[in-house]
């Protein structure tokens, strides 16, 4: 009789085990579709009221600078801070992005013993 418990509650386990590796697995197809996703979008971040634009993937490659003529007699101290500034702006919202991304990909997990 016991054994049939025990039998039973193993059984229970391993259906349990088997959606967590079904869900683990559609995690997985849905984080490569994210790279993807996120390979396509381009992410900005400005600096000086938007004379300097830095554009990033959402995965954080660069994709390009735009400066405004407007801002070139400024000097290059001016303009390499305003360069940075829009670059870490577009970092940070590439990461949040990317960070958005995951939770709404992994929300729905529930995988026993990592909870």
């Amino acid at each position: 009789m016991t054994q049939e418990k025990g039998f039973g509650f193993g059984l229970g386990k391993m259906k349990e085990l088997a959606e967590a590796f079904k869900k683990a697995q559609q995690v997985q197809e849905g984080a490569k579709k994210l790279q993807e996703d996120l390979d396509q979008l381009e992410i900005l971040g400005e600096a000086g009221g938007g004379l300097v634009k830095v554009y990033l993937s959402g995965n954080q490659e660069p994709r390009r600078v735009e400066i405004s003529p407007d801002v070139l007699g400024e000097g290059a101290e001016v303009i390499s801070d305003l360069v940075l500034v829009a670059m870490q702006e577009a970092y940070g919202n590439s990461t949040a992005t990317m960070r958005e991304r995951m939770e709404e990909l992994t929300g729905g997990l529930n995988l026993p013993g990592l909870g």
